[in-house]
């Protein structure tokens, strides 16, 4: 559209408040902006020059114009970000997040179920979050669990199904995790309370739940249940401890969002800190591309509505670096200078600064941005660094991992031409290995990998890197060597923490200069193969695949599994303990039957 036909069109444009929409020439929508008022500031595009060549291209491309009136600047503000996050204009700021949030939701159900989802679906159930972190989730959950007793059964509790007894308590109920609603031991009042609690503990606000538990734990010594009030006693303890070790600025600081932005060229981070009663609840770095030279200030007014949209933020108090226009008049908007505000700042950019940094570091370990030639040439480095007798089109390599002494598995991952080649990634659930023998399990794995090879008789990597020191490699060359594939492969160990290579037979490490492109592919291999074996690993927890060690000695039963684990969190922890400890959970004989049989697997071991 020429400054000329903008002139003809130009005197309808009303002269309040609204948003503006460009349209190209295929009724694509090009750009949406806000305006106090939109004649003048759709005028301003047709009547001045602009350097900024995106700028001139967008207004190049205008075919079509159509606006919104609407009664304030809030209501323009807040419609153009919901307009731009629905269609994404070419010519907006484009906002690098496309993930889906974790979410914590109270079933809509007799006795509630409160449990983790990605699907937020409208069947009456209350969503709490998003969170930015399903660590974050899990972590909050399992604390709730320890603190606050709620069901975790399916069970259809309708009041008739409980008048009929349908249902008996489970084990659950014994270990004092659930109060038993299903046989009518909880109301329903008391379990609302239960879920008032969880709300709180979930907002940071802690101070209600330590209330409730002192006052119930005074009642219980009234009432001379010194055992009950014990119990309640640990969960205060639990709580207060929790509450030091999450406080990181003065209560008194209240209920704030706390944004940070950090710009390189083009490109904006902007940190978020949701902070409730001196308890950061929340914390999440975008990315943002900037498309029409925008200024900081328009940045992150854009970002600070985004943000606090996806996660429904309550707070009427933001704190930023630097004063911004953003028309909501009851939002107090603080620049703080010195203080607890001032510190929360300080922490929201350094969380900005190391995303940046990260994403840097990131990109430098990647080979996707470089080229045919490019790539190929890192593997003919890697070729001429570890002395192959070929070049390594295909890298193949193995990891370990397991979690708290306990539950080994083990993952494999493929690079083809210096890429990750996804549909050759394999998983193992180790068969032949009991306890934890990281030696045993990589030579357990690397037989199954390469016998179904050779079976198959598919291609085999040109290099297979182990990620652990001399011993895994050893137990790994010992399957190859008994599948009678000597030299068909080249092996390599990676330490885990020098980051040296090492050669079967060889008494010196090779170490590659680090900022070297052969070490950058092979640190990029061990991180992903990381990162598959730790996501593999995460989810048989949570389907519960994993056979416990303990169900391997006679005579203790999953119930008495469960006391133990529940008192010492880990197998290695149980390993670590006198019969005398273990007695005072699970009683005198059972406690003797466990030191034996892991004692006995010492002595075998050391012979």
């Amino acid at each position: 559209m020429t400054q000329q036909e903008f002139s003809i069109i130009a005197s309808t444009i009303p002269l309040q408040p609204g948003i503006y929409k460009y349209y190209d020439g295929n009724d694509d929508l090009l750009y949406v902006g806000k305006a106090k008022s939109l004649r003048k500031r759709v005028s301003s595009y047709f009547s001045k020059t602009f350097t900024n060549y995106k700028t001139h291209e967008l207004v190049n491309r205008i075919r079509k114009i159509e606006f919104t009136i609407v009664n304030s600047e809030q209501d323009a503000f807040l419609l153009e970000n919901s307009l731009i996050k629905k269609f994404q204009p070419l010519f907006n700021i484009n906002l690098k997040d496309d993930k889906s949030y974790p979410y914590i939701v109270i079933k809509n159900e007799n006795f509630p179920r409160v449990f983790f989802t990605r699907r937020k679906i409208s069947d009456g159930s209350q969503y709490l979050g998003p969170y930015t972190s399903v660590g974050k989730v899990r972590e909050l959950l399992d604390f709730i669990k320890q603190n606050v007793q709620l069901r975790t059964c399916k069970l259809n509790l309708t009041p008739a199904n409980i008048e009929k007894k349908k249902f008996k308590v489970c084990l659950e109920y014994h270990l004092g995790n659930c109060k038993g609603p299903c046989e009518a031991f909880q109301s329903v009042e008391d379990y609302e309370d239960g879920l008032n609690q969880l709300k709180n503990i979930l907002k940071g606000n802690l101070s209600p739940v330590i209330q409730h538990f002192k006052g119930e734990m005074q009642e219980k010594v009234q009432q001379l249940q010194f055992e009950k009030a014990g119990i309640l006693k640990k969960k205060l303890e639990h709580l207060l401890q929790y509450k030091a070790t999450s406080t990181i600025v003065n209560e008194r600081t209240g209920t704030v969002d706390v944004f940070s932005i950090l710009e390189e060229n083009d490109t904006a981070y902007v940190n978020y800190l949701a902070v409730n009663n001196g308890t950061i609840v929340q914390t999440k770095t975008i990315t943002l591309k900037k498309q029409l030279d925008e200024t900081p200030e328009e940045v992150l007014s854009f970002a600070i509505a985004q943000l606090r949209e996806t996660f429904n933020s309550e707070a009427t108090e933001i704190i930023i670096p630097f004063a911004i226009d953003y028309p909501q008049p009851d939002i107090l908007i603080t620049i703080p200078k010195a203080g607890d505000k001032k510190k929360l700042l300080e922490l929201s950019e350094k969380n900005v600064n190391y995303f940046k940094e990260e994403l840097k570091r990131k990109k430098i370990l990647l080979l996707e941005d470089k080229t045919a030639i490019e790539v190929n040439a890192v593997l003919v480095q890697l070729q001429k660094d570890l002395q192959l007798k070929e070049l390594p089109l295909n890298i193949e390599c193995f990891d370990n991992s397991n979690f708290q002494g306990s539950y080994p598995v083990s993952a494999m991952v493929s690079f083809k031409n210096g890429q990750p080649s996804k549909n050759d990634y394999r998983r193992f659930n180790v068969k032949t290995v009991v306890g934890i023998n990281d030696f045993a399990t990589m030579s357990e794995v690397v037989y199954r990998r390469y016998k179904r090879l050779q079976e198959e008789d598919k291609p085999f990597p040109q290099l297979i890197i182990i990620d652990g020191g001399k011993g895994q490699l050893s137990a790994a060359m010992e399957s190859i060597k008994k599948l009678g594939l000597t030299g068909k492969a080249t092996l390599v160990g990676l330490a885990k923490n020098e980051e040296e290579l090492f050669f079967t037979g060889d008494t010196e490490s090779l170490k590659l200069p680090w900022d070297s492109e052969s070490l950058k592919l092979i640190r990029r291999i061990r991180d992903e193969v990381h990162r598959f074996g730790i996501t593999f690993h995460r989810n048989q927890r949570s389907k519960g695949s994993f056979k416990n060690e303990l169900e391997h000695v006679d005579g203790i039963g999953k119930g008495t599994i469960d006391m133990l684990l529940k008192k010492f969190k880990s197998v290695k922890n149980i390993k670590d303990k006198k019969a005398e400890e273990l007695a005072e959970v699970i009683g005198v004989s059972k406690a003797k039957i466990i030191t034996n049989y892991f004692s006995n697997k010492v002595d075998t071991t050391k012979e």
